[in-house]
């Protein structure tokens, strides 16, 4: 059915929403099938009927085991919620939070076959990936992502000012802090009346108001602990019920100085009276880390306040009064508030929607003439977040390590070639390992998958050059290209990516952990085979050969490189797969039976056994 509106989507950990352009370029939320404007991320699973929203969250209580909440955090992560027969990814609780705004929608302005989704700029090219996918299932024939900050931004510019408003005088730098349920978003962000540009990025995905929530839950449990020497933290139902109750004294405690927190646990009830200073004190380690990320974007960017012109807050979080007073004292300005904590994320989408309409001649019959144009005029320049490259191999030692080709806020879209060389005479194919870095800079990088080369030309002689680009559009995704420079062929290819991802260090293949069953026995033979594991051997010269393929010449400069022991990549002339540890053989799932670990290898003994135990939550 053909699209009749720009829609944008704000999928949130805690909170989604959805919202459409009318024909005055004004954006309007779509409230949900009970009337809210805001439907909490949850899922319930009643039977075989998955129910999302606020009677999902009200049955948290009586059943947290058939309730999934914060999926989010998830996305692009092996994680697997494992509720009677049902096995639910982050990808299909999504999907399913997706199909109840769309279903919303199409009660207010029908049917709708594309949107706009808004992810984290932190976001992962899996978790990237997986946002596009959950759009799919849930019946969006087109899915375009935008990131949250510089929707934020969008609905700065348009909103705030109208779509008419006249021409600004200067360019302005504005910084954009949208702390949300589950992840905090920066964005320096650059614009004049017709271009968004996103300057430098930062972020936690692991820092959110959820974290402020659990700060309260403690300070409650341990009073109630303390009294009755009973930790309601440890029973689901209790647990849950209390952080609902701390969730709404948060909410409390950013427009009045105390609130109350009733905990009912085994047959006892008893309130609390939680005051905000003593909230500010045991959450100061939190306002502290949302401090130093701001003051480490500037600091990576060379940037100081005198170049901020304005500093805006989204994000339901971003009220809480200790959030908004540590940045005036950080900023030494007033804070601009004027974005709605809630609405701002999917009316800058819903805006994003309407650019990538105006355009065409189907946008003329949504929009008036005035909006077109202005819609038209907007151009938006991303940056990525994360750094993207390539595992090299050090000569030297074996270890292998990224080698990035793009760095971390590079405006999007951007491509970078690299020219390297086949190891050994009539080699066929050559393996790429593209890996990101991770979401901040103590935080491990991603590997994306790998990118086979095959079907080389027959007798190349060693040392032909193969030109391998990588490159991330304007949404962040990874591309990859491949050119053979004897025959000039070359070809794009989707990255092999494994089943799962997750963030890695030193090993590539994720492992969905499963409790185990006792077994001392096998745990001695695991020491066992470990102890008995062979020394190396020298390796031939052919060996040595297929475990690296040298750095010859950096493409994106047009230079020779000299080559160095620690510049190399994989290749494989017999498409055979070697352990970064031990140099041995992996076996089908891409590992190493040899290197795995205690705890993976009674995982694979436990999945072979009908009668094992699978925990309820994976």
């Amino acid at each position: 059915m053909t699209q009749t509106h720009a829609v944008g989507i704000d999928l949130g950990t805690t909170y989604s929403s959805i919202a459409w352009l009318n024909e005055h370029g004004q954006p309007v939320t779509i409230p949900n099938q009970e009337g809210e404007l805001s439907t909490p991320s949850v899922v319930f699973l009643d039977g075989d009927e998955l129910v999302v929203g606020t009677e999902a969250l009200r049955n948290a209580i009586a059943q947290p085991a058939r309730v999934v909440q914060n999926a989010k955090r998830f996305m692009g992560s092996h994680k697997v919620w494992k509720i009677g027969e049902h096995r639910l990814t982050p990808t299909d609780l999504s999907a399913r939070i997706i199909r109840k705004l769309l279903d919303a929608a199409s009660n207010d302005v029908g049917t709708v076959s594309e949107a706009v989704i808004t992810v984290p700029a932190q976001f992962s090219d899996t978790a990237r990936h997986a946002t596009i996918q959950a759009g799919h299932a849930a019946g969006l024939k087109k899915v375009k992502i935008i990131n949250e900050p510089i929707a934020a931004a969008l609905c700065h510019v348009l909103g705030s000012e109208g779509l008419a408003f006249s021409e600004l005088a200067l360019d302005q730098q504005l910084m954009i802090f949208d702390l949300g349920g589950g992840t905090l978003d920066l964005a320096i962000v650059s614009y004049t009346n017709d271009q968004v540009r996103v300057v430098a990025s930062g972020g936690d995905l692991e820092l959110g108001g959820l974290d402020w929530t659990s700060v309260l839950v403690d300070l409650a449990a341990e009073r109630f602990t303390a009294e009755f020497n009973d930790d309601p933290r440890r029973n689901p139902e209790s647990h849950q019920a209390l952080m609902l109750e701390a969730e709404q004294a948060k909410r409390s405690l950013s427009v009045r100085p105390r609130a109350i927190i009733t905990i009912q646990h085994d047959g006892q009830r008893k309130s609390y009276q939680i005051d905000r200073d003593t909230f500010v004190v045991r959450a100061e380690k939190l306002v502290r880390s949302s401090e130093a990320i701001v003051r480490r974007m500037l600091k990576d960017n060379n940037f100081g306040w005198a170049h901020i012109d304005a500093l805006l807050t989204t994000g339901g979080a971003s009220r809480m009064p200790m959030i908004r007073e540590r940045l005036q004292r950080i900023s030494g300005r007033t804070v601009n508030t004027s974005l709605s904590p809630d609405q701002s994320i999917a009316h800058g989408a819903a805006y994003y929607a309407g650019m990538l309409l105006s355009n065409s001649e189907f946008a003329r019959t949504i929009f008036n003439s005035q909006t077109s144009a202005r819609l038209a005029s907007i151009r938006q320049q991303p940056v990525n977040s994360r750094s993207l490259g390539i595992m090299i191999r050090d000569e030297a030692n074996g270890d292998r390590h990224p080698h990035w080709l793009i760095p971390e806020n590079s405006p999007l879209p951007i491509s970078k070639t690299h020219t390297f060389g086949t190891v050994v005479d009539s080699q066929m194919s050559v393996r790429v390992r593209i890996v990101e870095s991770g979401a901040g800079p103590d935080k491990p990088h991603t590997e994306l998958g790998d990118c086979e080369i095959t079907g080389l030309p027959p007798n190349l002689p060693e040392g032909s050059q193969v030109d391998v680009t990588i490159s991330y559009d304007n949404q962040a995704r990874v591309h990859v290209a491949a050119r053979e420079l004897t025959t000039h062929r070359s070809t794009e290819f989707e990255i092999n990516r494994p089943e799962n991802f997750v963030p890695v260090e030193g090993r590539s293949m994720p492992q969905i952990p499963i409790a185990p069953k006792p077994a001392v026995s096998r745990k001695s033979a695991r020491a066992e085979k470990r102890e008995s594991k062979p020394e190396p051997q020298p390796k031939d010269s052919m060996a040595e050969a297929l475990r690296a393929l040298a750095d010859l010449t950096d493409s994106s400069t047009d230079r020779p490189v000299k080559k160095t022991s620690s510049e190399h990549i994989e290749a494989t002339s017999d498409m055979l797969l070697r352990c970064s540890e031990c140099d041995g053989p992996l076996n089908d799932n891409g590992e190493c039976d040899v290197c795995l670990t205690d705890t993976q290898q009674l995982a694979r003994l436990a999945e072979s056994e009908e009668d094992r135990d699978v925990p309820e939550e994976l």
